[in-house]
């Protein structure tokens, strides 16, 4: 074997491990998602049998102030109104692009792929588990 050959074969290498590494990542990441969804759809099953009624949602823009209209019914799981879910399960972060037409339109956010842990690797440490989110809200929901 020559040297262009060894080179060829442990870049060939590299690029299995590189793409096995990647395709466990994305089923870690799905199954954390499958089993965060369960849990928050098991939270809004309590949450309507405790009464705590879907309210409307509104985001909020990256620049600016204010809030904006969605078209989205469910409940805030942090008392800022950053992060909430609805009645199907779905998880949202509810910022979105801002701008005139949002500002009169309304805007939704696209759901999110639902964390265990939510905030993970965010710079201001303030992570929590969905499990207590879920739990605190039902205690103190966000009002309209």
């Amino acid at each position: 074997m020559s040297a262009q050959d060894d080179q060829a074969e442990w870049i060939r290498h590299r690029r299995e491990v590189v793409e096995a590494k990647e395709q466990a990542l994305r089923a870690a990441r799905q199954d954390e998602h499958e089993r965060a969804t369960a849990l928050i759809r098991e939270a809004v099953a309590g949450y309507a049998a405790a009464g705590i009624d879907p309210i409307p949602l509104r985001a909020r823009p990256f620049t600016g102030s204010g809030t904006l209209r969605t078209s989205l019914q469910g409940w805030y799981l942090k008392q800022d109104r950053s992060l909430a879910v609805d009645a199907a399960g779905n998880y949202y972060v509810m910022r979105v692009e801002g701008g005139l037409l949002a500002r009169l339109r309304g805007a939704d956010p696209e759901p999110s792929p639902a964390p265990l842990v939510v905030g993970r690797g965010a710079r201001d440490g303030d992570t929590f588990e969905l499990t207590e989110l879920l739990r605190l809200r039902r205690e103190d929901p966000v009002r309209p």
